[in-house]
């Protein structure tokens, strides 16, 4: 059987609760991703997410990693699995550009 390394790319992400970068705001406005509390106050942020992936709706809780792909795609990530499969490589407001 033949063996595989995943290619290395580059991907922005954010935790829910933390500041939103514009892709997040897009999504939201298009009804890709919809925010929502336990309760009717708000207390600086939504305490989960629901976002449309195409395997699904998935759903983010506070703290979670929210995931911009390589395409544009967005999808959560749990902090524990998002520690083991990610290096911060660095900051960026400018649009992302594949790693060669």
């Amino acid at each position: 059987m033949a063996r595989y390394r995943k290619k290395p790319v580059v991907i922005e992400a954010f935790r829910l609760g933390e500041e939103w970068p514009d892709w997040w705001a897009d999504a939201v406005t298009a009804n890709k991703v919809t925010t929502h509390n336990n309760d009717d106050r708000w207390r600086g942020g939504p305490d989960y997410a629901l976002i449309e992936t195409l395997e699904g709706t998935h759903r983010a809780d506070k703290g979670d990693w929210i995931i911009q792909g390589v395409k544009g795609e967005i999808y959560p990530c749990k902090p524990d699995i998002f520690a083991l499969t990610y290096d911060l490589v660095g900051t960026s407001d400018k649009k992302m550009e594949p790693v060669e």
